[in-house]
């Protein structure tokens, strides 16, 4: 059988029979499964942030923060991609487990216009960069990376996002070591970017020492959690190992954050005029590579972007379809995703990357915190989310929306504190992820053991006979 676009319930519950038998034909094989995903690893967000990352807080600081984040992340992603993969569930699925109904829809909703957003940002680059190189007006660029990018991604997952990201791994991964190499001879190497710290002291200002602030800053990518879940569904369970270190885990980290913040901080000090911000860094490698650049950049982000469109367009068909009652064809959805996506890129949306990501890190870091927390205490017990349609949910699962409204309602107080006192606000950014984090998992622990009839979000009855 094939699997359809959303890769969400519909898939789920239609493979539930060869689930339970423990019958993996219909999953990707590992190395697919691998290099579709490891299109998320090319983002040049990446690359900005780790370079930002070491002129604010210094580059030793910005290096401890990063492999702290490659550590927490490995752990908790081997975690959430062992459970998906064992029950065949998506962020859609899980969430009924957790939320209820209607919590679901909120966070398929809340994860379609993160993805989307990501779309939006991502793709931008690519459009800026077309109009670096050949001129033109941005409106032209982004109709085209629009139309380029949504061909790949109808069908779903399965049909050649593997292949494709196959492809341009080695153009992303070379490319950007060519771009160090290009900028060494060209400009000269320096080792001064290993020792850089800034001139004014930053770590009272950011409420701690300049690695928890960089670890924080990386908090605000716990999307990357939801999207592990989705992309780990699709596995295969000979496989769990493989995918908990190499597809999921720590080596993908090591890659996405590591390899990319060494390459973003030596090209920011090395390029003269280089801004520590994506369209800088993009408008760099340009500059410097010519067309090879705009090759490198093209790569870079049409990798990151299959994973952005594919999940928006799938999670935005799961909303629709469930909160909605609007049937369309897959076809549908990728179009409107699409539209939405090319409408967004006519905004000045990248200007505001750093407030989008800190306000949708507050969302997705209580619900990762809260899914965590459910895996742990369930210990893989009765988890029916897989096998049993909505209408056996309750509308809400009072556990997890207590959690999530209060881990929500602490993460943005933490946020607004630099509104009312400027003072304040390295405190907040540093702090708000890290107490959000730890209050959703605290409140949800609680309220298991408090309120035992809502672990599953089942409506009693079929709850009893779980």
């Amino acid at each position: 059988m094939t699997l359809n676009l959303t890769g969400t319930n519909e898939d789920v519950e239609s493979t539930d029979a060869l689930a339970r038998e423990g019958n993996d034909e219909d999953q990707m094989s590992r190395g697919s499964l691998a290099m579709a995903y490891y299109g998320v690893s090319s983002a040049f967000f990446f690359v900005y942030i780790g370079a930002a990352m070491a002129l604010a807080y210094g580059t030793v600081d910005a290096l401890i923060g990063i492999a702290l984040s490659i550590v927490v992340y490995g752990v908790i992603n081997a975690v959430l991609s062992r459970y998906a993969i064992n029950n065949r569930t998506t962020v859609a699925a899980f969430s009924r487990t957790i939320l209820g109904k209607a919590g679901s829809a909120i966070a398929m909703v809340i994860f379609a216009l993160i993805a989307i957003y990501y779309a939006v940002f991502e793709g931008s680059l690519v459009a800026y960069a077309f109009m670096e190189a050949f001129g033109g007006d941005m409106w032209f660029w982004s109709l085209v990376v629009v139309a380029g990018t949504t061909p790949l991604i109808v069908g779903g997952v399965r049909r050649f996002l593997d292949k494709i990201n196959g492809l341009l791994l080695p153009i992303y991964f070379f490319g950007l070591i060519a771009a160090v190499v290009w900028a060494g001879v060209q400009y000269g190497f320096s080792s001064d970017w290993m020792s850089y710290t800034p001139e004014v002291a930053l770590p009272f200002a950011s409420g701690g020492p300049g690695w928890l602030a960089t670890f924080a800053g990386y908090m605000g990518v716990w999307i990357l959690m939801m999207y592990t879940m989705d992309y780990a569904s699709l596995g295969k369970r000979k496989d769990t190992k493989f995918h908990q270190i190499f597809t999921f885990g720590p080596f993908f980290y090591i890659v996405a954050f590591g390899f990319s913040a060494v390459v973003g901080i030596m090209l920011t000090f090395m390029i003269p005029g280089t801004e520590a911000s994506e369209t800088g860094i993009v408008g760099g490698v340009v500059n410097l590579m010519g067309v090879l650049g705009i090759i490198v950049v093209i790569a870079t982000q049409t990798r990151i972007n299959t994973a952005n469109y594919f999940l928006g367009a799938a999670n935005l068909r799961s909303f629709g379809e469930k909160a909605l009652r609007i049937r369309m064809p897959n076809i549908g959805w990728v179009l409107l995703s699409s539209l939405i996506i090319y409408l967004l890129m006519l905004l000045p949306v990248v200007q505001y990357i750093l407030v989008a990501l800190a306000w949708q890190g507050v969302l997705v870091t209580a619900w990762v915190a809260i899914a965590l927390t459910h895996i742990l205490l369930s210990r893989g017990k009765g988890q029916e989310h897989a096998a049993i349609n909505d209408r056996d949910y309750k509308a809400v699962n009072a556990n997890g929306m207590i959690s999530w409204v209060i881990a929500t309602g602490i993460g943005i107080v933490m946020l607004q504190l630099g509104t009312f006192n400027p003072a304040l606000g390295g405190v907040g950014a540093t702090w708000g992820p890290i107490l959000t984090a730890v209050a959703a998992s605290v409140v949800y622990a609680i309220l298991w053991r408090a309120n035992p009839t809502s672990r599953t979000g089942l409506i009693p009855v079929i709850g009893a006979r779980v």
